[in-house]
Parts: structure tokens; C-alpha cells; sequence
């Protein structure tokens, strides 16, 4: 049974021959979709980079608004006063473009699914004059993806944009102030008025799905077109210097699918920020064309308004996006193609994964770690939490080895429970009243104090059970970690949270099909296009 989402086929640049299917076939097990990651660099180039003050009020007059719920008040007090978090979104739609192209999939021959393929936060703090980029991969799988249950996070945006950043909050804990989204009609426009960007191959790539086919190395200028298919490229395959056939369906491909493309993405706006700080900033031709390549497909929150826009102008216009750090939140892969969950089968997924998740979140904000990251303040002591214990694999003893290991740390565990096993490997999920601020923060010192596969999960307040503030559901290989000085009861293991707490509890059977968690920050691989030098040859 396929799950319920709306999405649709992508067609590649060219008709592929019966033998190029046929090779390619092993890949492509569900409908190809539009990989549209970097995109939202666009944002960057109008919102923080800026095309000069006097084109800011054309360009306010040229993007489209959006109403969008759930987003943010921005703090006036505290470590982070004034700080925002920008969610910036590329969008799959191609009913929205101006102009069809069938190497994207054409809306009039049914691809008209929504998705959001590419996820990321921009967070601006101009007190601290301090930018950096979250990404979240789109195959995360979360409980509230759609608000008829648990999907894929780049689901949510079939549901309009507030729905995303619902899930983005409710899952993460990271508070949205504004929202931005671009589709790749502003992409292209970007790179053809910048005259194309500059990129080093270091080896021959290829990727059928994403139009891309480069067969030589060495530093090359790509077209709009060219540099979509670079940033949209997750079935990549290279021609190694110990390859020696030519037939590029052969090659090694690339494992890490969408993750490596949030590397090469990183790596895209480092490059493209460069590009417009030597040419755009100091050319008004220039920028005058980079806002007319972007305004038009710009949809932004009715929010974000003229003096806004000025403001992170004049405060960030010295401040170079590609400098910025940039962060991927951490992820355990699940390593099979298919991943049921309640009877569908959802493809490739990956889960959210404890403490990196966290650690990771906190450094993007800037923020402490006993502090809620949705209001600044203090994150409630454990004694102060009531909760509840359900084991979620189907075993009554992984209820009670968690309750025991989280009552050791001073939680007021109310009772435990045995549900059935929604899935296999099954996701832990924090669950606390939507809406209710108290029970986020306690839901997020709970998920401080767990290892594995975690998430937050906003339930109706009459779901949770009679007293608890949290209720959780222990999954596939989900830990508790122990306070220091205190002697742990079952076999532990060393953890390093960062959270005070140096061992961990195990107390649900581990699966052999989740990966280790991914790293927040990843190195570019020896194939990944990279930055060109003055003189033409590999940058750094």
C-alpha cells in the first residue's frame, strides 16, 4: 500500500532510451520527484546579501504574500533579543512556474504535487551580527507531517505553509519568525544574471534523474539550468581516476542520496554568496536583474514587511551568507527502501536522532542547553514533570527499564504502559499538549534526558493521559541517560550528550537497520563540485 501523499514525476531533460531505463531502473522504485535543493539561496541574495536599498521597494511590490499561521513573535529580552529564524523553503510545484518546462515534469501532464524538497532555516542575530543555516533532510520522518498523522517532513508543505512550520516547531523546537519560498524559476534567474557560477569538478558526474552530466573536470561555468541540476542531483554517480569505461550508467554511484546533496548545496550558496559579493553588490545593473529574476516566484509571509527587509539589509549587507556556519540536523538512516508505518510504505526514511539533535539545534541558536529554545527561558526540572512510560515496540519490559532509568533522574513517572508496534523500527515520541508552551519545554528536558531515535510529537491535550504533562513512547533503541555520580542499574555506554549526564541506559533493543547518526557538519567528498580559484583552478 502506498502512502497518502501528492507528488509527481520528473522528466529528464531528454526522452531515455529502453536501455537507459532499464540501467537505471534499480533506482528509481517510486515516482521521481523534482530535487530542487538550493533554491532557496535565492532568500539569501534578497533578503540578507540585499540588492542595494533603492530596488528593496520594488522589490516589495513585486513578491507575493502569504498569510501564514503559527509563526513567531521576535524576543525582545534575553540572550537572544531581536534574533529571527527564517524558514526558507524550496517548493516542488510546477503549476507555479511561468514558464513549463518538460525537463521539470509538466503540470498540464499531471505532476502537480507539492512538496518541499528542500528545508531550511536562516538564523539572523544582529546583536551578535551572526548568521547560520540549519538544514533539515527532506526524508525525515515525523508524527505530524500532515495534520492527519505521521509522514515525511517535506509532506507538510501539501498543507500549505503552515502546516511546515507547525512541524518544525512542534517537532524540533525551533521558533519560525518568518517564512520565505522560492521554486526553481528564481533559481535559474539568479545564476543567468550573475552571467553563471563558477564551479571545480574534480571527477566526471552524472545523475539521469536531475538532467546533470558533466564529463569533464576542472572549473566550469554553469548556466541556470546546469547549476539546477548540480544542487538537484541525490542519484549521483562519478567517474573515479580508477574508472576507465566511459558509459557514465556504470560508474560508482554516491550512497548517501539527499544527505550528500545538502553537502553540495552548502558548498552551492558558499560559492553563489562569493559571486554575488564580487558582482551583484557592486553592480547596480546587476542587482536590478537579480531582484527581477526573483520577486516575481518570491512568496513570503505577509509579515516581512518593507522596513523589515531594509533593516536586515543595512545590518547584514557586509556580512557574507557562505561564511555562515552551516549545520544538517543529525540522522539516523534507515538502511532499506522500504519503511512501513501503520500498513504504508513510505520509501526511504530517516529518523531524528538524541543528544545530536539537540546539541546541534542549541548551537544554531546560539542558545544554552538547559534552555527552552522556544522561549528563551529555563527548561522546567525533571521532579516538576509528571509523565507516563508506554513501551512502543510491543515489549512491557522496555516500559518499565525506561520508567525506572528516568525515575532515577527525578521524573514523576505516573505509570507505565504496552502498546502495540507501529512500525519496525519504531520511532520514540515525546508527546505534550499542542499549544501548551509549559508542556513543549517539558517535553524537550525529557528528550534532553534520551539517546536514539527521538522526537518531540504535538498530541490533542485530551489524548494524554489523566495528570501527565509528557507522555512517552519508548521506541527501537532509545536510551536514558544516567546523572553523573550516580550508579546506573543496567549495562551503560558512553555517550557524551553534553547535558551533564556521561552514561546511557539502555532500555529498548537496538535495530541493525538504523544507521549512526549522521554529523552536523560534513566534509565535501573527493567527487563534490567545489569553488573555483581566481586562476581556475580547485578553491577550498
Amino acid at each position: 500500500m502506498s502512502p497518502p501523499v501528492a507528488d509527481g514525476g520528473v522528466a529528464a531533460e531528454h526522452a531515455p532510451t529502453r536501455a537507459e531505463l532499464r540501467r537505471s531502473q534499480h533506482r528509481r522504485r517510486r515516482n521521481r520527484r523534482l530535487k530542487i535543493a538550493g533554491l532557496v539561496v535565492g532568500a539569501l541574495v534578497l533578503v540578507i546579501v540585499g540588492a542595494g536599498i533603492g530596488y528593496v521597494e520594488y522589490l516589495n511590490h513585486e513578491i507575493g504574500r502569504v498569510d501564514v499561521k503559527h509563526l513567531q513573535a521576535t524576543a525582545t529580552s534575553g540572550a537572544e533579543a531581536q534574533a529571527q529564524n527564517i524558514l526558507l523553503v524550496g517548493s516542488t510545484s510546477r503549476c507555479a512556474l511561468s514558464t513549463q518546462n518538460p525537463a521539470f515534469g509538466l503540470c498540464s501532464q499531471g505532476v502537480t504535487g507539492v512538496n518541499s524538497d528542500v528545508v531550511m532555516v536562516l538564523h539572523v542575530d544582529p546583536d551578535h551580527h551572526r548568521l547560520a543555516i540549519l538544514s533539515l533532510p527532506r526524508d525525515l520522518f515525523v508524527p505530524n507531517a500532515r495534520t492527519t498523522g505521521a509522514n515525511k517532513i517535506d509532506a507538510a508543505l501539501f498543507q500549505g505553509p503552515d502546516q511546515l512550520v507547525a512541524v518544525i516547531e512542534e517537532d524540533f523546537g525551533i521558533p519560525i519568525q518568518h517564512y520565505v519560498e522560492l521554486n526553481f524559476d528564481s533559481f535559474q534567474g539568479v545564476v543567468n544574471a550573475l552571467g553563471g557560477i563558477r564551479m571545480y569538478f574534480p571527477m566526471p558526474l552524472f545523475d539521469l534523474e536531475s538532467s546533470l552530466y558533466i564529463p569533464n573536470t576542472g572549473c566550469q561555468t554553469l548556466n541556470g539550468f546546469q547549476a539546477l541540476a548540480v544542487v538537484r542531483a541525490r542519484h549521483l554517480q562519478y567517474k573515479p581516476p580508477n574508472v576507465t569505461t566511459t558509459d557514465r550508467y556504470y560508474w560508482p554511484q554516491d550512497p548517501e542520496s539527499d544527505l550528500s546533496r545538502i553537502r553540495r548545496d552548502h558548498e552551492f550558496i558558499r560559492v553563489l554568496a562569493s559571486a554575488v559579493q564580487k558582482k551583484g553588490l557592486a553592480n547596480p545593473i546587476t542587482d536590478q536583474q537579480l531582484v527581477a529574476a526573483v520577486a516575481p516566484q518570491l512568496q513570503v509571509d505577509s509579515g516581512l514587511g518593507l522596513g523589515e527587509m531594509v533593516s536586515l539589509v543595512l545590518t547584514f549587507h557586509s556580512v557574507n551568507p557562505g561564511a555562515a556556519p552551516q549545520y544538517t540536523i543529525p540522522v539516523q538512516v534507515h538502511g532499506g527502501l522500504d519503511f512501513y508505518y501503520q500498513g504504508y510504505d513510505y520509501g526511504s526514511i530517516e529518523f531524528p536522532s538524541q543528544p545530536e539533535d539537540r546539541r546541534t539545534i542549541d548551537q544554531f541558536l546560539g542558545v544554552q542547553a538547559n534552555v527552552d529554545t522556544m522561549t528563551g527561558r529555563a527548561l522546567p526540572r525533571p521532579q516538576d514533570i509528571p509523565m507516563t512510560v508506554t513501551s512502543g515496540t510491543g515489549l512491557s519490559s522496555d516500559a518499565t527499564k525506561a520508567a525506572s532509568a528516568l525515575e532515577g533522574q527525578g521524573f514523576d513517572v505516573l505509570a507505565t504502559n504496552t502498546s502495540y508496534a507501529r512500525s519496525s523500527p519504531a520511532e520514540t515520541m515525546v508527546e505534550y499538549a499542542n499549544g501548551s508552551s509549559s508542556g513543549e519545554a517539558a517535553a524537550q528536558e525529557v528528550a534532553s534526558a534520551l539517546t536514539g531515535p527521538v522526537v518531540l510529537d504535538a498530541v490533542s491535550a485530551s489524548s494524554l493521559p489523566a495528570g501527565a504533562k509528557v507522555a512517552l513512547l519508548v521506541g527501537t533503541g532509545m536510551g536514558v541517560t544516567t546523572p553523573a555520580g550516580v550508579t546506573p542499574t543496567t549495562t551503560t555506554t558512553t555517550t557524551g550528550s553534553g547535558y551533564g549526564y556521561g552514561t546511557t541506559t539502555t532500555t529498548a533493543p537496538t535495530s541493525g537497520s538504523l544507521s549512526t547518526p549522521t554529523a552536523a557538519t560534513e566534509s565535501l567528498a573527493a567527487f563534490d563540485p567545489r569553488s573555483c580559484t581566481a586562476a581556475g583552478g580547485e578553491g577550498p
